[in-house]
């Protein structure tokens, strides 16, 4: 079969488990579609061909012994490089830990071997994974597929980017303030914050995280299509007791009535033409699916999450970040820290304690609401994907970037799921939406976002645009 990277996920692990492909010819077309395609995206920057196809010769092995090798048997995937793979640097995109190699597998690596998933390669994020713009000093820098001139999207850059081009046909990607979402946005394809708790999470390599990113911080899917994010989001959802956050929570929750509110302006967000025709269209195509739909525009506190989250994500050890910035180097991770230096030094545990507790009168709020509506459609970003290294050019733009970035960054705080679905070009620029659902009903998000899927999105996988 030729061009075997351009299946879905779901169709590849079907004729590797009937046996009409291989996992050794699945992974070798990946490696080979990596070797094409990577010179010029620079998505991936640690693989191991001898690795990849050792893991596909044992998937292949296991099914001529009649073993179910999982849902994933097969599939070439890709892992991003601030996660614990063993024998790998978890670099995250800096030169401090470009020797610290994990000696065990996180614990969504774990689940997504177990369920046959076979990895090609680990991708590229800006440094310390605090940017929408993916760029390093250890690594360099990664290209949008669709246009070089705009961003791959952050800090899952090298995910978004390596899915998109055919490199691998699920990516795994990290949220704190939408690290999986606006990658998925930017590059034109789909990506699903899960639920806090939802997928376990663990670095045994690095010490424990803070409590702000602890009740924050996910790992997703990102895919070309919708019905592999929801494939990929089984297999990385099985329990770990690594995670203390890890909630067995269904996956499929009781049925509702299938009632969608848009918004498109949330939380009075400025937002492009572009972008609320796009949330306009995707409610279209949810009537179309037979959805009742409802235009909002007053909705529980957004903005004010958004600012919160800021806090629990940078205020919390900011001395530490900063310190670890400057010895890096690195210019965009620093231009973040010292974008928000008074706002984090004005932190005391006070603000923090009332920060957290305020954290339960919005998801209570946000709870209230999807008690009305099954899911909201709303802008992924005020605008379409920023120009390349947008947010480093003057304060303005950087104040810019964040201020369009409300939807993706009020999110973690409130700790619902987010899915992203491309749903066109504008040129050759993505455009797309954000659903949102309730907690632990990433079921519904996965819903719409097919039903929304239907009515068209961008050709994917591509060969990069090289100017």
């Amino acid at each position: 079969m030729n061009d075997i990277w351009r299946l879905s996920a779901a169709d590849l692990a079907a004729h590797i488990r009937s046996r009409t492909l291989s996992a050794r010819e699945a992974a070798q077309a990946a490696l080979d579609r990596l070797n094409a395609v990577n010179p010029a995206i620079n998505a991936v920057v640690d693989h191991r061909p001898e690795d990849t196809l050792a893991q596909a010769d044992a998937v292949d092995a296991a099914l001529a012994k009649g073993e179910n090798p999982g849902a994933l048997a097969g599939v070439p995937i890709t892992i991003k490089v601030n996660i614990d793979q063993a024998g790998f640097a978890t670099t995250n995109g800096v030169k401090l830990q470009r020797d610290l190699v994990a000696q065990t597998n996180s614990p969504v690596v774990d689940n997504l071997r177990k369920a046959g998933a076979v990895i090609v390669g680990r991708t590229n994020a800006p440094a310390f994974s605090y940017r929408w713009f993916t760029t390093n000093l250890l690594h360099g820098d990664t290209k949008n597929p669709r246009d070089p001139s705009i961003t791959p999207g952050g800090s899952s850059g090298g995910a978004a980017s390596a899915v998109t081009a055919g490199i691998g046909h699920i990516a795994h990607g990290t949220d704190i303030a939408g690290s999986i979402r606006y990658p998925a946005y930017a590059c034109g394809v789909h990506g699903l914050r899960p639920s806090l708790g939802r997928i376990p999470a663990f670095n045994a390599a690095l010490p424990e995280r803070p409590i702000g990113p602890q009740i924050t911080a996910v790992s997703g899917p990102i895919a070309r299509t919708v019905g592999d994010v929801r494939l990929a989001l089984h297999a990385m959802a099985q329990r770990d007791v690594r995670d203390p956050w890890w909630v067995p929570a269904p996956l499929e929750g009781p049925a509702r009535r299938k009632h969608a509110a848009i918004c498109l302006r949330p939380g009075g967000l400025e937002t492009v033409k572009e972008v609320t025709d796009a949330v306009v269209d995707a409610g279209k195509r949810l009537e179309r699916a037979g959805w009742s739909v409802e235009e909002v525009t007053e909705i529980p506190p957004f903005e004010e999450a958004a600012e919160l989250q800021v806090k629990l994500w940078l205020a919390d050890g900011y001395d530490a970040m900063l310190d670890a910035a400057e010895r890096e180097g690195d210019p965009g991770a620093l231009a973040v820290l010292r974008g928000h230096e008074k706002m984090a030094r004005s932190i005391d545990l006070a603000a923090f304690s009332k920060a957290l507790t305020r954290r339960a009168t919005l998801v209570r709020a946000w709870g209230t609401f999807f008690e009305t509506y099954a899911v909201i459609v709303m802008p992924p970003c005020g605008e379409l994907p920023f120009p390349w290294q947008l947010d480093l050019k003057d304060d303005t733009s950087f104040r810019r970037v964040w201020r369009a970035q409300m939807p993706q960054i009020a999110l973690p705080f409130i700790g619902m799921p987010g899915l992203t679905v491309s749903t066109g070009l504008v040129g050759r620029i993505p455009v797309g939406v954000q659903i949102v659902a309730g907690r632990y009903r990433e079921d519904l998000c996965l819903l719409a976002g097919e039903a929304i899927e239907a009515g068209g999105v961008p050709v994917s996988p591509i060969d990069p645009v090289l100017a």
